[in-house]
């Protein structure tokens, strides 16, 4: 028995259940052999995930281009109206836009005597033969086109594969600028960049291990480092340098080490090591965890919803109804893929996806512009409450593309780092989830405000910006094997890598939550519930090193690095 959403419908009451983010792919009597095979069946199903994510992910703004155009004009073809017009602006190119809306919203589907079918054998073609065309596995080479996946999902490589954006000017100038000097002043104080040698605090770290010491506490926060904004490699002197906003920290009253001015957290060496080494044992980027009911629980449930169903519920019955379907569906299990679910970098992605799952169901409070989707669901007198949908939020990464020099020295990181995406799945008849490229009004505007207004979330909410920053790291860890950039530093890692004797702290693993579960009334009939669960983070496809695109600089002069000691691991 796989993870499933039940719902039933009570006389008198109107109850949704709605799973958020289970982490399961569509289920198939037969699995396709081939990628081509597997998308067919998955189109023939509605479910245009699939084709999405690889236009999203093409390495030209052309090939993203005519890609989301043709697959705009199909799901609009399909009957998926308010899709193909969703997926149509996500084209960048205005005058392609403009285009494709055009066409999408000329008229309805079937307007002149039924739907027409959609092409979808031209949309396989059209990817396998764009989009890197030796690269899929029916030729020979490592792609595939696989389910799409759900929970939290951050790929570095995909961030890594778009073009990157030449930007010889202010960027090369800032680089000259950031070159490794002297300081002398502290940590503690405020600056708009801060600049940590990686290359340098390992090495000082190694030293005060082979002392029987750790880190100080200023090592362990990264010089205070708040964002990663820039990393930038200076290969006459071996530096490998992560840049960005840095001041004074302190431990809140949770015991996280926060920004002083802000409190929220800064970045962590111990995410750092982490990421790192995941990114470097075998090149596998992606991590992350799942949240599922239990099977014994789920039989319950059903069971329960089977025999409730067959009842009157009474206004006065309705706490005590919530009270036991939470009962029944108990705890949920935890489970951690890519990464030691011990580590803090681990607990920090359940932390922030069980939180972010909470204000969703009005168990938590929002900020200004974020409400719960059970609020934003407004249904007419008279009217049913949203049919019985699976719905699917998930964090994923939310960068620019990387500006460089072009000479591989240095790298701007830039966007808002986290976005929430959404889906609404169907449900077959046997349970199986069947996913529609489509979201509802609400389950679209809850996602798109937690995104708008993630940086109010952050400020409020800890564990968002350690999602940010585990993102951010993750990365730079990213940047750093697919550039070989610490090679080019001529430095070997040492105690920060796979084999090194730096030890991460470890805790209990989260191996279990609560089943989140809530309900509103609508017009004095309907109940609507929700019971969430899932987290995915997944950088594993999205740093290629075939898709960076970038153009030489002109010669210019090496940065001019002063004589500074070994001791000397950050500057200003």
């Amino acid at each position: 028995m796989g993870r499933h959403c039940f719902g039933v419908w009570p006389r008198g009451a109107a109850i949704v259940l709605v799973t958020l983010g289970l982490g399961v792919p569509l289920t198939v009597a037969a699995e396709p052999a081939t990628p081509e095979a597997r998308l067919r069946a998955q189109l023939a199903a509605g479910d245009f995930s699939l084709a999405l994510a690889v236009a999203r992910k093409a390495p030209t703004q052309k090939q993203h281009d005519t890609l989301l155009a043709r697959i705009a004009d199909l799901q609009y073809r399909s009957g998926l109206r308010d899709s193909a017009e969703k997926t149509a602006r996500e084209v960048y190119d205005s005058h392609a836009r403009a285009q494709a809306l055009t066409r999408v919203k000329s008229k309805r589907p079937g307007a002149q005597g039924g739907a027409t079918q959609a092409d979808f054998e031209s949309l396989i073609d059209l990817i396998t033969s764009t989009v890197k065309p030796t690269s899929w596995d029916t030729v020979g080479g490592p792609g595939s086109i696989a389910g799409f996946p759900t929970g939290i999902m951050a790929d570095a490589r995909a961030a890594l594969a778009r073009p990157m954006v030449q930007e010889a000017g202010d960027l090369a100038a800032l680089y000259q600028a950031a070159a490794p000097k002297l300081h002398a002043q502290s940590p503690r104080l405020a600056t708009r960049l801060r600049k940590v040698s990686l290359s340098r605090l390992e090495k000082q770290v190694d030293r005060l291990l082979a002392a029987g010491r750790g880190p100080d506490e200023a090592m362990q926060v990264l010089a205070g480092l708040q964002r990663l904004q820039y990393v930038l490699l200076y290969p006459e002197s071996g530096d490998l340098v992560l840049a960005g906003p840095a001041g004074d920290w302190k431990a809140n009253e949770q015991g996280r080490l926060v920004a002083a001015d802000t409190g929220e957290p800064v970045l962590r060496l111990e995410d750092l090591v982490v990421l790192l080494r995941h990114a470097l044992a075998d090149g596998e980027s992606r991590f992350g965890c799942a949240i599922t009911p239990r099977q014994d629980a789920l039989a319950r449930v059903q069971a329960f919803l089977d025999a409730t169903s067959k009842q009157h519920l009474q206004p006065g019955q309705r706490k005590g109804w919530l009270e036991q379907l939470r009962s029944e569906l108990g705890q949920q299990d935890v489970e951690v893929y890519g990464l030691d679910p011990r580590t803090r970098t681990a607990r920090a992605l359940v932390e922030a996806d069980y939180h972010m799952k909470m204000v969703g169901m009005g168990l938590a409070d929002g900020v200004a512009g974020v409400v719960s989707y059970l609020e934003l669901i407004k249904v007419p007198a008279g009217q049913a409450p949203p049919p019985l949908d699976v719905l699917r939020w998930w964090f994923t990464m939310d960068y620019e593309p990387i500006a460089t020099t072009g000479d591989d020295r240095a790298f701007a990181v830039r966007g808002r780092g986290v976005r929430v995406l959404s889906e609404n799945e169907r449900l077959a008849a046997a349970g199986q989830r069947i996913h529609t490229g489509q979201s509802d009004i609400w389950n679209t505007e809850f996602a798109a405000s937690f995104t708008e207004h993630f940086d109010d979330l952050a400020h409020r909410y800890p564990c968002y910006t350690e999602l940010r920053n585990i993102f951010d790291l993750a990365l730079a860890a990213a940047l750093i094997r697919e550039q070989d950039l610490a090679a080019k530093a001529g430095w070997t890692i040492g105690c920060f890598g796979p084999a090194g004797q730096y030890r991460v702290e470890l805790g209990e693993p989260i191996a279990k939550v609560d089943s989140v579960v809530n309900h509103r009334l609508i017009n004095h009939v309907h109940i609507v519930a929700g019971v969430s669960g899932g987290v995915r983070v997944d950088p594993a496809g999205l740093v290629s090193r075939q898709a960076m695109q970038t153009q030489p600089t002109a010669a210019r002069k090496p940065a001019a690095i002063a004589q500074v000691p070994a001791e000397v691991w950050w500057w200003d």
